[in-house]
């Protein structure tokens, strides 16, 4: 196993997320917990030592399950993380009560590594607030009290959300945890945040590698490309070597569902591999036939806003638009579209075209604006 030198930390470069743990019979609220310690006995034989869950993984039994789980070993063998589950609202105003809870739930004293959890358009007047919510002066204080030893968050926001969140706290966060893969490094714009936490001397955590299982397998077209450079790489291991890259990069963070991805995952993080120039190169051309193939091409010059009677802010929405077939149906687009007023949303469009008389990349927007509100629906 590599190992990645945090404040005196020796934290294992592949950390095991408990967001996609086995489940009984197709039920996510349901984990095989046997299973689920199954895995957790190969992966500490194996090296693994850092185990990341959240309040409202599986149905809210993730960090249930994780805790008993992790009871078979001594508390200094691992480290654990959890998070604040800010990216729901009506958790907003009961941080105490909620953390509390979750010491409770894993079975610890204190949390290694602890999270503002999605740091996004929808929470990001609530987690400045220190006012009315106080978030973050109940969270320091835990961290002052050794409950928390390290503080940090996730973010699936925009860069202009995040930015907000680190100008505040930026000085006070000792990790920041982004959705970063070879995909979404140009698709989400995650090179501009690495960039962003970069400076401010924030490392980065990973989440979300192989988007979801999305890069574990590709066309195959896509594939004997890959497998021309490297022929013994099995797909999904190309994701973490694109990763293995980043210099920033402290702990990638796998929701492992089996014992087989488990143990392929073990192997591909036995050893950096980082990718050559020439494997970049080919890769960056993957992408970009991936991108045109889900991807409305605006490259958002605006032009259309002003043309639009009902004053919607296409490009925002084409962009969501994107993201959201990428997906196939993912919460980014919809916890995003959850902070507009009602007229400003696609379903809004009264279809009169107006926008795409100007529009230099000749997008039927309206017809786009159509197709998001069916697939939201």
């Amino acid at each position: 196993m590599i190992y990645k030198d945090f404040q005196g930390k020796k934290l294992s470069a592949l950390g095991l997320g408990t967001m996609r743990l086995p489940v009984i019979g197709g039920e996510d609220a349901r984990i095989d917990e046997q299973k689920t310690a199954e895995m957790v006995a190969y992966a500490m034989e194996h090296g693994i030592n850092y185990y990341d869950t959240a309040y409202g993984y599986h149905g809210g039994n993730s960090e249930l399950v994780t805790g008993r789980v992790l009871k078979a070993y001594p508390r200094e063998s691992f480290y654990l993380a959890s998070k604040f589950p800010g990216y729901d609202l009506h958790n907003i105003d009961k941080v105490e009560e909620i953390f509390e809870e979750q010491l409770l739930k894993c079975g610890v004293d204190y949390f290694d590594f602890y999270l503002f959890h999605n740091v996004c358009e929808m929470n990001i007047e609530q987690y400045l607030d220190r006012e009315k919510y106080g978030i973050f002066d109940y969270l320091y204080e835990q961290k002052k009290n050794g409950r928390i030893r390290h503080l940090g968050f996730s973010g699936h926001g925009k860069y202009e959300v995040l930015k907000r969140f680190l100008n505040a706290y930026g000085e006070y966060m000792e990790f920041g945890q982004l959705q970063i893969n070879y995909l979404d490094w140009v698709f989400q714009d995650a090179k501009a945040k690495v960039e962003l936490l970069n400076s401010y001397g924030i490392p980065v955590w990973v989440m979300e590698p192989v988007r979801g299982g999305k890069l574990a397998a590709l066309e195959p077209g896509f594939e004997s490309r890959l497998k021309a450079l490297r022929p013994d790489e099995p797909i999904p291991a190309w994701a973490f070597r694109f990763l293995q890259g980043l210099p920033e990069v402290k702990v990638v963070l796998s929701g492992m569902s089996d014992m087989q991805q488990l143990r392929e995952n073990i192997k591909t993080y036995e050893e950096e591999k980082p990718l050559s120039e020439e494997e970049k190169e080919t890769l960056s051309g993957i992408v970009e036939e991936m991108i045109a193939k889900i991807a409305l091409p605006c490259t958002a010059c605006r032009y259309c806003i002003s043309h639009c009677p009902k004053g919607l802010a296409i490009p925002d929405l084409l962009a969501l638009y994107n993201e959201h077939a990428s997906t196939e149906g993912g919460f980014i687009a919809p916890m995003a579209l959850s902070t507009y007023a009602k007229d400003k949303l696609p379903s809004a469009c009264v279809g009169c075209r107006s926008c795409e008389a100007v529009c230099p990349q000749r997008i039927i927007i309206s017809d786009a604006m159509k197709r998001f509100s069916q697939m939201l629906e």
